[in-house]
């Protein structure tokens, strides 16, 4: 196990490390995926540095499709009676 820290070390470099992704608002997720994004496509990132944004990246799209899952869940349609007066609401997709 401990060999697997010291690799793990080795592979933070510098500018990879940030806040942890758990703690991210989605905006702060996606700017930080579009940053990394942007890096990797410049092409001027080394290589151990590139493996490490990219993982980190994949880290944040998670986080991104895992807040947008939660907000798709609390968005509600509106129900109406026969009338059409709103009568409260109801999950956009009941299970």
């Amino acid at each position: 196990m401990a060999e697997t820290s010291k690799t793990e070390a080795k592979r933070e470099p510098k500018g990879a490390a940030g806040p942890a992704v758990a703690t991210l608002s989605f905006e702060a997720a996606l700017a930080e995926l579009e940053g990394i994004v942007q890096r990797l496509e410049a092409g001027n990132v080394p290589l151990e540095e590139s493996i490490a944004i990219y993982e980190r990246g994949e880290a944040l799209k998670k986080r991104c499709e895992a807040l947008l899952g939660e907000a798709e869940a609390r968005v509600a349609t509106i129900t109406r009676d026969a009338d059409g007066r709103p009568t409260g609401t109801a999950p956009l997709d009941p299970a």
